[in-house]
This record gives C-alpha cells, sequence and structure tokens, in this order.
C-alpha cells in the first residue's frame, strides 16, 4: 500500500497489490483522472493516458489550444459550463446567479490511517497501518470555495473510498446544489450495469443491462434508500462472472435520496456519479462553514464478482460494522410479530417465550403494540412508554421474567413516526414533516417527525434511553415504515429548505449513535418495513437489518441472493415463519424455510405453541445446528453458486478462513419428473484436502470444485426404495469437513 505523487508531472498514484488510481493536474489546474484498475508499475510519467485531439464543434479552455477541451478529458471532480456539457459532480450557486465553478488544484497532504467523517457513518481503521488517505485541495480563485477530496486506499483488496468536504472561505454565501461523493471518469463504455431494484418484499432483484449512450441512473427520492433501489451498482465486463473477469462495485455509505449515475458521451466514455440525489437538494454554504459528503467505496477485480462481493463482506464485516456484537455470533431469535401482531397480553408473550425456551432460542423480541394506545395502525406511535393493560409488570417486568427464563430480551421501536392520535402529536402538532398550507399525506397512518430538529430527536432519546435503562434490553429492532412527503420544517427558513432531506438523516444518524454509545451491549437491528432502508449508513451502527417483510422461503433466495452482492451474511436478518405464509400464502417444507433462513442471522417468526410435536423437534434440532454452525455462516466466506434467477435449482456455500469446513445450500423451487442428473460446482476448498460429506462419502476438494459434488434428487428416473422423495420448494444442507 503506498501513494506516490510526483511533484513534476503533479501526478498521484495511489497502489496496493491489487488495485491502482492513477490522477494528475491537468493545464489548467483542475484534477484529471489517469487510471483505475489492476496494479500498473509505478512510473515518473503517466501523461501518454492524457489524450486530447482537436474535435469539430469543441468548445475549448486556452485561447491558443485547439484541442484542451474538458468535454474530452477525464477528470475526478467535473464542473458544468467551462467547456464540459455532461453531468457535473458539482454545481454551486453563487450570489450573483453564477453557477459556473473553477477549483484549481492547491495543495495536497497525506495522512495515515482513515479520518472520521464528522456526523457521518463511514469505513474506518483500527491501526494506521491499514490505509493511508490522500486529501487534495482545490479552490476557486474567485469565490474562495475550498474543495476538499479525500481517497483512502486501504492496505488489502481493490478498495478506495471517497468523500469530498467543501469549506466557504469567501465572504458571501453560496448553496450546494449538487455534491456528489464520487465521479469516476471512465475511458469506454463497455460494461453491463447491474443494479439492484424491486419493491417492498422483493427487495434488491439484480438488473443487468449494456451500457449505451445517454444517461442511465437509479435513485431515491423518498427520504430513504428505499425498497425499490439499492445504493449500490456493479459495472462489470461483459465477459466477467462470477469467478472470472473485471468488475467495479460502487457503494454509497448513506441512508437517505442517492443517485447513482452513468452517462455515456458521443465517444463512449463513460462518466459515473454517486453521491446525495441533487433533485431537491440545496445547502446554505454560509460564510466560515463547511459540508461533508458522505463516504462511497469504490472496489476493483479482475476475478469476478463473487471475489467482488467478498471484498465488500470483509470490509462492511470488519471495518463498517462496529461495537461488542460487530465478530460476535448472533443469538437465535423468536419475535412475536406475525405470531400475535397487536393482539397479545404478558401472559400470551410469556407462553410463547417458553416454548421457544425450551427449543433452545436465545432472544425474545416483542415487537409492535407494547406502548402508548397501541392496538393497531391509527395510535400509540410516539408514546414510548409501556402500554399497562396489555403489560401490567411493564417492560421491566416483562425482561426480568424472559430473562429467568434463560433467554435475554429485545424490543421493537419505531422512532422516527408519530401519529396523530398520540400524547406527543397532541403536545406538538408542529414536530411532523409537512408543508403549510398543503394536505398532510400519511403512510400506514403515521406521520414523520422533524428529526431535522435537535429539540425532536432529544425528546425521543429521552424516552428511549428511560425504556433501556430501566428494563433488561440486549436487543433493539429498530424499525421504520413510511417515506417523506411535503418535505418542509417549520424550525426552517425558506433559504434552507434544501437541506431538510439530509439534517433528517443526520438526525437519525445522531440518534443512533447516543443510543449506541449509551448501550454499547445491546444489539441494534435496523429495519425499514423490511429492506427500504438496508444499506451501508445503518451497518456502521445495527450491524444487521431486517432484510425483507417477505419471510417466505423460496421469495428470501432471490432477496439474500440479490442482497449478497454487497452486503455480508452477517448483516442478513432472516426467520423462519409459519405457512401458509402471511405474505405469499405460500406453502414450504419446515426443513426448506431453516436451510435459507441458516445463512443469516436466524431466528423464529411464529408461535411455536401451534407446532405439533413432530415440528417441535424439528425445531429443536434446527436450533442445535445453527449453533453449531453459525459462526462458519456468519463469518465465512460466502460463495454464489447458481442463482434464482436463471436456474429452478439455485445454491450458495460458505467456507471457513482454514478452508477446512464449508456448508452447502442447494434449493429445487418447483420438482419435476424424469430430470437430468445434477452437480453442483464448490468453490473456495482446498484442492489438496480430503473432505468427508454429510459424515459419508469423502472427496479432495479438487473434486468437488471441478468434478462436481453430485446433487441428484429423485425426481432423476424412478425412485429408489428408501429414497426420500422430492418435491416442489425442497432444499438440501451439505456439511463440507476436512478428514
Amino acid at each position: 500500500m503506498n501513494i506516490s505523487v510526483n511533484p513534476k508531472q503533479d501526478t498521484f498514484h495511489l497502489y496496493n497489490h491489487e488495485v491502482s488510481y492513477i490522477m494528475t493536474v491537468l493545464p489548467n489546474g483542475q484534477l484529471g483522472q489517469l487510471y483505475f484498475g489492476r496494479r500498473v508499475h509505478e512510473r515518473e510519467d503517466y501523461s501518454y493516458l492524457l489524450e486530447s485531439k482537436p474535435r469539430p464543434m469543441s468548445s475549448c479552455v486556452f485561447d491558443t489550444d485547439k484541442c484542451f477541451s474538458m468535454e474530452h478529458i477525464r477528470q475526478e471532480y467535473a464542473v458544468f459550463g467551462t467547456t464540459d456539457f455532461r453531468m457535473p459532480a458539482v454545481e454551486i450557486l453563487q450570489d450573483n446567479g453564477s453557477r459556473i465553478s473553477e477549483l484549481l488544484f492547491h495543495d495536497y497532504r497525506i495522512e495515515n490511517g482513515k479520518p472520521k467523517l464528522p456526523g457521518l457513518p463511514a469505513t474506518y481503521t483500527e491501526d494506521e497501518s491499514e490505509a493511508q488517505t490522500l486529501i487534495i485541495g482545490l479552490e476557486d480563485p474567485l469565490t474562495r470555495i475550498r474543495l476538499e477530496l479525500f481517497y483512502t486506499i486501504f492496505e488489502k483488496g481493490g478498495i478506495i473510498a471517497r468523500s469530498a468536504r467543501f469549506i466557504n472561505n469567501g465572504k458571501e454565501d453560496v448553496h450546494l446544489n449538487t455534491a456528489m461523493s464520487l465521479c469516476m471518469d471512465l475511458p469506454d463504455s463497455d460494461y453491463d450495469w447491474i443494479q439492484f431494484s424491486g419493491a417492498w418484499a422483493r427487495e434488491r432483484y439484480p438488473k443487468t443491462r449494456h451500457l449505451e449512450q445517454g444517461i442511465q441512473s437509479v435513485g431515491s427520492m423518498r427520504g430513504h434508500s428505499s425498497h425499490n433501489h439499492n445504493p449500490f451498482v456493479i459495472l462489470k465486463r461483459p465477459s466477467a462472472d462470477e469467478f472470472q473477469g473485471e468488475a467495479i462495485g460502487f457503494s454509497l455509505i448513506y441512508s437517505g435520496n442517492f443517485l447513482a449515475q452513468a452517462e455515456v458521451d458521443a465517444y463512449d466514455t463513460t462518466r459515473f456519479l454517486m453521491g446525495i440525489h441533487p433533485a431537491g437538494f440545496d445547502w446554505k454554504l454560509s460564510a466560515g462553514t463547511s459540508f461533508q459528503t458522505p463516504e462511497a467505496v469504490m472496489v476493483y477485480t479482475d476475478q469476478g464478482l463473487n471475489c467482488l462481493s467478498q471484498t465488500f463482506h470483509r470490509l462492511y464485516q470488519k471495518r463498517l460494522a462496529r461495537g461488542y456484537w460487530r465478530d460476535r455470533e448472533r443469538p437465535i431469535l423468536i419475535n412475536n410479530w406475525e405470531a400475535t401482531y397487536f393482539d397479545f397480553n404478558e401472559e400470551k408473550i410469556l407462553s410463547i417465550a417458553r416454548r421457544a425456551k425450551e427449543c433452545g432460542v436465545e432472544l425474545f423480541v416483542l415487537d409492535d403494540g407494547w406502548f402508548g394506545q397501541r392496538n393497531g395502525e391509527h395510535a400509540g406511535l410516539g408514546d414510548w412508554f409501556v402500554n399497562r393493560e396489555k403489560l401490567p409488570d411493564g417492560i421491566a417486568g416483562l425482561s426480568e421474567k424472559i430473562e429467568e427464563m434463560g433467554m435475554m430480551f429485545g424490543l421493537w421501536f419505531e422512532p422516527e413516526m408519530v401519529n396523530m392520535d398520540s400524547d406527543l402529536y397532541r403536545e406538538h402538532p408542529d414536530w411532523i414533516i409537512q408543508t403549510p398550507g398543503r394536505r398532510s399525506s400519511h403512510g400506514r397512518f403515521q406521520y414523520v417527525l422533524d428529526f431535522s430538529r435537535k429539540e425532536v430527536v432529544d425528546r425521543i432519546y429521552k424516552m428511549m434511553e428511560k425504556i433501556l435503562s430501566d428494563a433488561k434490553i440486549s436487543y433493539v429492532k429498530w424499525d421504520m415504515n413510511r417515506s417523506i412527503t411535503e418535505c418542509y420544517s417549520s424550525a426552517l427558513p425558506a433559504d434552507r429548505q434544501g437541506e431538510v432531506y439530509h439534517r433528517y438523516i443526520l438526525g437519525v444518524y445522531d440518534l443512533y449513535e447516543r443510543l449506541t454509545s449509551r448501550f454499547p451491549h445491546v444489539l441494534f437491528e435496523s429495519c425499514a418495513s423490511g429492506g427500504g432502508r438496508f444499506d451501508p449508513g445503518l451497518l456502521y451502527y445495527a450491524p444487521q437489518g431486517w432484510t425483507s417483510d417477505d419471510t417466505d422461503a423460496v421469495e428470501r433466495l432471490k432477496i439474500q441472493y440479490g442482497t449478497s452482492y454487497c452486503y455480508p451474511v452477517s448483516s442478513m436478518g432472516s426467520h423462519v415463519s409459519v405457512t401458509p405464509n402471511h405474505q405469499l400464502n405460500r406453502n414450504t417444507p419446515l426443513y426448506t424455510r431453516a436451510n435459507v433462513a441458516y445463512f443469516g442471522t436466524f431466528g423464529y417468526e411464529l408461535d411455536l405453541n401451534r407446532l405439533t410435536g413432530e415440528e417441535l423437534e424439528e425445531v429443536k434440532e434446527q436450533v442445535r445446528f445453527m449453533k453449531k454452525y453459525r459462526r462458519l455462516i456468519q463469518y465465512g466466506t460466502f460463495y454464489r453458486l447458481q442463482s434464482p434467477f436463471e436456474n429452478n435449482v439455485a445454491g450458495w456455500m460458505v467456507v471457513s478462513s482454514d478452508r477446512r469446513e464449508a456448508l452447502v445450500g442447494r434449493y429445487k423451487i418447483l420438482n419435476g419428473t424424469n430430470q437430468p442428473f445434477e452437480r453442483m460446482y464448490l468453490k473456495g476448498l482446498d484442492e489438496g484436502t480430503k473432505y468427508l460429506v454429510n459424515g459419508n462419502e469423502t472427496h479432495y476438494g479438487d473434486e468437488l470444485m471441478h468434478c462436481g459434488l453430485v446433487t441428484t434428487d429423485a425426481s432423476a428416473g424412478e425412485t429408489a426404495p428408501g429414497e426420500k422423495m422430492s418435491c416442489d420448494f425442497d432444499s438440501e444442507l451439505y456439511v463440507i469437513e476436512a478428514v
């Protein structure tokens, strides 16, 4: 790992064993991009990578030079209107109405390790030797706006973390209308674009198309990262697949409105932008103040999409998630939501908990309905005090009874929302986000509290802190069940209304930071109607998230498969629920529900008292299995083997760091008759090691990877005597252990 600076050529080269990132100061003083990709040798002169040639109808920077047009130069942080007509990384509205900036190279510095971003989640280092950071200072001589571009290269992996900080050293206020975290100009457009899109209950489906001239993008204007599009995009070469080829992943560590955009110009060069969505964004940068963009992470690989994902997994698991639970096996939990919804009392809760304890479950979670007058969706949100009619001994009494059983206790909150039928709203009707004189839309009969206001965050913190202090609580499920509409804050003046979306997210981060600091041993799980805010920003505070409200095992194959392109298994909340499933009305075998849910944090979302004796024995065995293998599952190296989006049979596996243990999941969606023989080609094993498969057969690692693991089931030909019948939604686990 190194950052090399050549003052004579004004070039900067960031590199480690896997990647190089090269940029230069251009003749007009702006910063240009030369190369990002596989590691190349260090040399003094990379000027040959800066190509320029006269082109018809181009506008040029210098009077005597027909070659130098910013329209055809690859840049590090592009501005608009000074001969570049592509979408810019920055737009600054000045007092005279101009939006033209000229951000020229001024200085640089190199720091060991990685500086924190004030008020924002970001990757970090625990030792200065893990990374180096280059900070390049650019300044506009007219407005005296200073821009600091941050580039962190980590010791391992093809990782570059980037962000930008604006400082107004001038005398006049300006407005940031666009302030992207990352601008990446690539020399060609021969890439497939992969986005991760969907909707509630079918989040993060990979969608692939080839880049073409023009603009394609995904983003969110909902006030949160959303179920619809995730702040993560991959550009891969068309020939690349899961196991070979070049790809670049772009991930934004942010939970609010975002934009990820690729613009291919008429000459087939590509500009990739990522950051806060500029639509609706307007930050007043007063004289003497600064603004920090969220962090964006770029990962390059030439070894395929699994390698790309594994790099993100390691980084986000170890250097984004923090705290007590970062490296610990996650407790097996049971949540009462789909078992009871709002209809419960203390005895019903305790009866579910007692049965769960008998099955070996370690954590009981009480979901929505325990507070205020919360007996349905219409009332109670914002009143974070216990409903004594349901729980006469309060949360403190219930948590003590759960702990006396030998289980931990967890609690659900939705701190960012309020019902109009609540004491909090009646006391502070102006505390919701609403536009004066306009209709206030509701979502699920609830309204969004104005977390851009410190007094609102303070009030919620005070109520939550009291509950968590007074009771024995080991886990918090933090929900968020609606998008922001009529975005306006009564506490901000007219020229700052464009700041509300971002200030809201900063308020969410502030509340998370205060609570996780005050209660460092509490496990926080983020949730937003399931996967509506499953993003890297929240992984910084909550090391796991509820992956989706859809608990159907077959649908979860797709959701968890798509999620795995960026996010580690340890971050995915995954539960076994009842059948028929409450979202799809689908019946799936109990073993398949578990075989899918194992590849996550694992838990149950049902009333165990309603299961048969045979089913309860199966649950007990599932819990024993998960306890035995959860460290392997949650912290091993994850491989996607066969996609449920492309095949009737899907597969994935995890391998221990020493490659002596692995677990393979194989899932058949629909059954067939007289089917072909099947094999699954495993990955990540040691070729020369002999492995025992499910305690029966032995095979060398090279056999399992190159000859394949035979996974043929009873649907291939006639069923043999004693052979297990295959069925729809069938599944099988294979435990692979070194002999």
